[in-house]
């Protein structure tokens, strides 16, 4: 039995009890969630440590073996956005100190916020269909009362679009999984993994695993199932527009690579052309979508929709390489995602506004802070040696490798067109004066609270890219256990 996974889910967890039960100050509910991401990110690192030199981890609940009682695992996949999950929720509950009202605070901010991170991390972390399903539905309830705290008109027009089509993919899901269990008998993905084949209807698993990606979808923000995400994230405050930017998305993209992987890998020939032209679609809108707004957060968020078309890229084209690419852009697109969340964060309170017509002159007020947007930005477009260009340039390679002309051709259009929106953003917000009519007694000049995260991420991004190597060892490990999990099925099975 491996406590430690039971440990990842918990920590969260209990912060989020803690923080609400113990005081209702503001400041220490903050610190005590702060605490709690801490030592997250510490059982992160142990679990990456143990899965790098020792293999997938595993814990069947209650001594139940697999497939009769609930598996937690966690291979080198799952390590690795646990990972990178932990570094975004210390990051964002800093942020949220200096950026969170005191009365959504009082409302549960922080349970919510860790109540989040727990259902990102079980989702990881689950071995069977049903649970990943019940992560989900916590990862729902939590989002929804972060869109909907303290809510304005706006807010909350944007919450019920966000949980009307995430009701849907809901439904679809479930739908999915009852047929499934019809089908096999079992939810347990390792024993899927050998009972699928064996079903007689192979054309009703063919329908199944195209509910699956219709209800995975939706949570990814896919084409044409992402209009919720533009209408909600630019309605919220920065702490919780980052983080959902950062997971949420990812977390579908996970449950994606998972299904398509392990239960249906017979299946992903079938589909692999849909998934790749869902993939370019997806990053096509996103980029014109970004080209079309000038409010920084609803070009941010095109931007999210924009980078799930890329892993989708390594998801349909199928193999180890692809898939390696898929991972490491992932990785890549949490720390990004959450980062550039946060500089608009600061560039909001800066220039009093999200707007670009109402921005100016913060290179000559904060040269420093317009360094850190350039990387950044420069990191999401792919230019080297930052993190964006690696991750993008191993998509490239897995597109050379199948001989994937049209997939490079839209990599290489689309990169070029993400220069256009971020460039504007640096034209209008940076390098402009400030306009005359702009009522500066509405800057609010940001807290430690912004500078620590914004500066610790831009660290990671930069070492990210300067060192890829290491990640891409990983990135290429994870996929090989995808595409071949022995290692997976032997830890879930055995006695």
């Amino acid at each position: 039995m491996n406590g430690l996974l039971i440990a990842c889910i918990l920590t969260p967890m209990l912060t989020a009890v803690v923080s609400f039960i113990l005081t209702s100050n503001a400041k220490a509910r903050g610190a005590i969630s702060i605490a709690g991401s801490i030592l997250l990110l510490f059982l992160a690192t142990i679990l990456l440590y143990q899965v790098v030199n020792g293999g997938p981890v595993s814990n069947q609940m209650g001594g139940w073996q697999a497939p009769m009682g609930i598996t937690l695992i966690a291979d080198m996949l799952s390590a690795m956005l646990i990972m990178v999950t932990a570094i975004v929720a210390l990051s964002v509950n800093i942020y949220a100190m200096g950026d969170v009202s005191e009365d959504r605070v009082a409302g549960g901010f922080f349970t919510f916020l860790n109540m989040l991170i727990a259902g990102v991390v079980g989702a990881f972390l689950t071995g069977d269909l049903f649970n990943l399903y019940v992560w989900f539905e916590v990862m729902l309830i939590s989002s929804f009362a972060l869109l909907v705290l303290g809510g304005n008109k706006v807010q909350l027009d944007g919450a019920v679009k966000y949980v009307a089509i995430n009701l849907v993919s809901t439904v679809l899901l479930l739908t999915a999984i009852g047929l499934l269990y019809g089908l096999t008998g079992t939810l347990n993905m390792a024993d899927l993994y050998l009972r699928v084949p064996l079903v007689e209807s192979q054309g009703l698993v063919g329908v199944v695993s195209v509910l699956f990606l219709v209800a995975f979808g939706i949570k990814a923000a896919v084409f044409p199932l992402y209009f919720w995400l533009p209408a909600s994230y630019h309605t919220l405050p920065i702490s919780v527009t980052a983080v959902f930017a950062a997971l949420m998305t990812k977390v579908g993209i996970y449950a994606l690579m998972r299904t398509f992987t392990l239960i249906f890998p017979g299946e992903h020939e079938m589909i692999n052309t849909t998934l790749i032209c869902f993939g370019v679609i997806t990053m096509v809108l996103g980029v014109f979508g970004a080209i079309t707004h000038s409010d920084v957060r609803r070009i941010l968020a095109f931007h999210v929709i924009g980078s799930i078309g890329f892993m989708l890229l390594g998801l349909g084209l199928g193999s180890a390489l692809a898939m390696g690419s898929a991972i490491f852009y992932m990785m890549h697109g949490i720390l990004i995602m959450a980062l550039l969340f946060m500089i608009a964060g600061i560039i909001g309170k800066l220039g009093g506004s999200f707007e670009l017509a109402r921005l100016g002159g913060l290179y000559q007020e904060r040269p420093g802070f317009a360094i850190l947007f350039l990387l950044a930005a420069l990191s999401l477009i792919g230019i080297p040696p930052l993190s964006g260009f690696w991750a993008k340039l191993l998509i490239i390679e897995a597109g050379l490798h199948h001989d994937a002309t049209v997939v490079i051709t839209f990599v290489i259009l689309v990169s070029l067109l993400t220069f256009v929106p971020l460039i504007r953003i640096w034209s209008e917000a940076f390098w402009k004066q400030r306009p005359m009519d702009v009522d500066v007694s509405s800057v609010t000049p940001p807290s430690m609270y912004a500078w620590v995260p914004v500066l610790g991420l831009s660290a990671i991004v930069l070492l990210m890219g300067l060192l890829p190597s290491k990640i891409i060892e990983l990135s290429d490990t994870a996929a090989q256990s995808l595409i071949k999990p022995d290692a997976y099925l032997n830890e879930v099975q055995k006695k």
